[in-house]
């Protein structure tokens, strides 16, 4: 290396690993992944209550319920859906029986588990909500520009590689 290349490289690590940002440390990218995953949900949370007068954790129960089959799931299914505890999703539930959106019922083979099925207001609603919900996400996540296709497959072999392990 002559003094002149010498000079320029002053202070530039050789190993671009060691420049700020160039690659995140675990703990950079966790941050980043929380504070998104913060920002978004409150944002959402917020025009879904101002719009529809559901929580977001209100209308994702209402949406796995939509989408299971008969519009009906267990308690323990639909916490695991949306990754509550067992009194968690009960206060949901609750919330959402007392505004006529749900049923809490006995049904199937075992009439000791308590299922929780959509009422036709409850529909109303999912499908109203929905088109704010899907809407504002989509447009929050168009930030991530071409880089979309790439964050969402980081993030599902992730979650994939961590599914059911707590």
């Amino acid at each position: 290396m002559t003094r002149s290349e010498d000079a320029l490289a002053r202070g530039v690590p050789r190993d671009a690993s060691e420049l700020p940002g160039a690659v995140p440390r675990a703990a950079e990218t966790w941050l980043r992944i929380v504070q998104v995953h913060d920002r978004i949900t409150r944002r959402v949370d917020s025009a879904l209550h101002r719009q529809h007068g559901i929580s977001l954790t209100g209308y994702e129960a209402l949406r796995r319920l939509a989408e299971a089959p008969g519009e009906s799931a267990t308690m323990g299914e639909l916490a695991e859906a949306l990754g509550l505890s067992r009194p968690g999703v009960t206060n949901t539930v609750d919330r959402l029986v007392s505004e006529g959106l749900v049923l809490r019922e006995r049904g199937g083979s075992d009439k000791r588990l308590l299922h929780a099925r959509l009422t036709p207001l409850g529909r109303e609603k999912v499908r109203a909500a929905g088109h704010t919900h899907d809407d504002l996400v989509a447009h929050l996540l168009t930030l991530l520009g071409d880089d979309v296709v790439v964050v969402t497959d980081a993030l599902a072999r992730v979650s994939a590689a961590t599914r059911g392990r707590r």
